[in-house]
């Protein structure tokens, strides 16, 4: 992605090569690079796997949770996850010491490609995940993470100051949006199995729209169930909208407040990549729509 972060760490189609060849030669073949994530290189490992390599520091131990969790949690849900086929080991002697997974190949190409109405193919699988994954017990020693499923209060310094950084447009109207997220009432039931970051760039779609995958759980954790709902503004259109809520209310009774806060979690997601990003780029450009869409219900 051209707005994404630096790399805190060189990662390259050779390293990736190497890295297979040593640790796991039995599945080594043809490398190539297929993207430059926000935390994470990956590239095509022959015709059914790819290397998932971190290339920023804070995604090493989201790197481990999702060696962790991810083959428990991947039988369970009705789309196709990244669940490691090996995982990777730190490997200083190539100068590379951090943990690094070797992933199936999905067939798919990021939703980032496609615009919001097309992305509405995929409504009603978005609206199976998230209910399944949602109404998995998350055990008590689920990832905790200091910046997904918390109560939206202890992010609101934060938010504050970024609306009043002067990078974010419309922060005004924003801020009303925010105030009505934040007084509403809190989750007060179970905490739940939470992806973390259902936004475009993490859901791989066929060219029809249909869902094929959703990947990138390194921000996987337990708690409030308004921040996965947030994808109903990270990734629809209005239209889209009303259907993916009307799954989730039909089969998890999910009531107003829970909304207030899910709008809350995706105008926080997306003011937090315009301030790093801007709103051009592959990434800024879906941030600043889904600001727009925030304002609009």
């Amino acid at each position: 992605m051209t707005d994404a972060p630096p790399a805190d760490f060189h990662v390259d189609e050779a390293l990736a090569a190497r890295l297979v060849a040593t640790q796991h030669p039995d599945l080594a073949g043809p490398v190539r690079l297929v993207a430059h994530g926000w935390d994470n290189a990956i590239f095509r490992l022959g015709d059914r796997y790819s290397v998932r390599m971190p290339r920023r520091r804070a995604a090493v131990g989201l790197v481990r949770n999702e060696q962790r969790w991810l083959p428990e949690l991947a039988p369970r849900l009705p789309v196709a996850v990244p669940a490691p086929v090996r995982n990777g080991r730190p490997a200083p002697e190539l100068g590379y010491d951090v943990p690094w997974s070797i992933v199936p190949w999905f067939d798919g190409a990021s939703a980032l490609a496609f615009d919001a109405e097309t992305r509405g193919v995929a409504v009603n699988a978005m609206a199976d995940f998230v209910a399944e994954l949602a109404a998995t017990p998350a055990p008590a020693d689920a990832p905790a993470n200091a910046f997904r499923g918390v109560p939206l209060l202890h992010r609101d310094e934060a938010v504050r100051a970024r609306l009043a950084g002067g990078r974010v447009p419309e922060a005004a109207a924003l801020l009303g949006v925010w105030e009505r997220a934040t007084s509403a009432r809190a989750w007060t039931g179970p905490s739940v199995w939470l992806h973390g970051d259902l936004h475009p760039a993490n859901l791989l779609l066929a060219p029809s729209g249909a869902l094929v995958a959703v990947i990138d759980f390194g921000d996987i954790t337990a708690g409030d169930p308004a921040t996965d709902l947030a994808t109903a503004w990270l990734t629809f259109d209005p239209h889209s909208r009303r259907v993916f809520r009307s799954e989730l209310e039909a089969r998890r009774g999910v009531d107003e407040a829970t909304w207030d806060r899910a709008r809350g979690w995706a105008l926080l997601i997306a003011s937090a990549v315009v301030e790093v990003a801007g709103t051009t780029g592959d990434f800024g450009s879906v941030a600043s729509y889904v600001l727009e869409q925030v304002q609009l219900d």
